[in-house]
């Protein structure tokens, strides 16, 4: 006995689809609004491009715009303070390191921890590699100290980066509901 796959069955899958990018907006190293123009995209092709095009073009939009948010955020939290360019790219590894390594053996917290303090020690250790100064009248210090500031933007700007793509990813789900029930 088969299933028939109406259009009502194509219609929730991508829904579902379009449901997974909340978690992964909210949690680090998950993929996240990716999974807008994925639903949009299954859409398209179970009831064609005449019918879903408004769809798949919202999501690909709203992903694109998420992208732009990541962007955002991060340089500007890090161009504000006159970071290196590598302090996103500790903030990446320390992030990985964060939520897979030593952190999440933490009796409490756990991942969530190590994505909040993964990115702020590894961008304080990579600021303060690269903007030390001879041990002269204390620049390991200084540079130590940039370095935490420089951390603490480069988390808030992932923080506010998360929050932006978690409204995107809201406003997508409802725009697919509203705009493929018309």
């Amino acid at each position: 006995m088969s299933i028939p796959w109406s259009s009502d069955w194509w219609w929730w899958i991508a829904l579902l689809v379009q449901l997974l990018a909340i978690p992964g907006t909210l949690l680090p190293l998950l993929p996240g609004l990716i999974w807008l123009p994925v639903g949009g995209l299954i859409w398209t092709v179970a009831v064609g491009w005449q019918q879903a095009w408004p769809e798949l073009i919202v999501a690909l939009v709203l992903f694109g715009l998420g992208l732009v948010a990541d962007l955002l955020a991060l340089g500007l939290a890090s161009m504000r303070l006159k970071a290196s360019r590598w302090s996103a790219a500790g903030a990446g590894v320390g992030l990985l390191l964060g939520v897979f390594g030593l952190l999440p053996a933490l009796p409490f917290g756990g991942p969530l921890l190590g994505a909040l303090f993964g990115p702020w020690l590894g961008a304080l250790v990579v600021e303060t590699w690269v903007k030390k100064k001879p041990p002269v009248n204390f620049g390991w210090l200084k540079a130590l100290r940039q370095g935490a500031v420089v951390g603490l933007a480069v988390v808030a700007g992932l923080l506010v980066s998360r929050l932006a793509q978690l409204l995107l990813a809201l406003l997508g789900v409802a725009a697919f509901v509203g705009l493929s029930l018309r």
